[in-house]
């Protein structure tokens, strides 16, 4: 059974018509990695710096999934002409505040 450890996000994505089993088919026939669909995220507004939200920011639609510990090596360099960043960079690069607290508390990261 292979397991499923780091979390990846792919930002400003619909989930296909045929839900997570397409999702996870995609990346199979595509890239040939296995992967674990989590759930859908909406971005909060950006904030500025009075801590009003700003216009026309926030609800893009993000996915959240996980990448397959046996398929890390292969996925690496794969992921980044999709836009697709490990969890643990968004927490490093500050852009945790797009997303709403409990989602922030509930995925740990686990580089630290």
């Amino acid at each position: 059974m292979n397991k499923f450890n780091q979390l990846c996000v792919l930002s400003g994505t619909l989930m296909p018509d045929g839900g997570s089993k397409e999702f996870e088919e995609y990346f199979k026939n595509q890239m040939g990695v296995d992967v674990k669909f989590e759930r859908e995220v909406k971005t909060l507004p950006d904030v500025d710096d009075n801590g009003r939200s700003v216009a026309d920011t926030g609800g893009r639609n993000d996915i959240f999934f996980y990448i397959s510990n046996s398929h890390m090596s292969k996925f690496a360099i794969a992921r980044l002409s999709m836009g697709i960043r490990w969890w643990e960079d968004v927490l490093e690069n500050g852009s945790e505040k797009i997303y709403p607290e409990e989602i922030v508390a509930q995925y740990k990261n686990t580089w630290k």
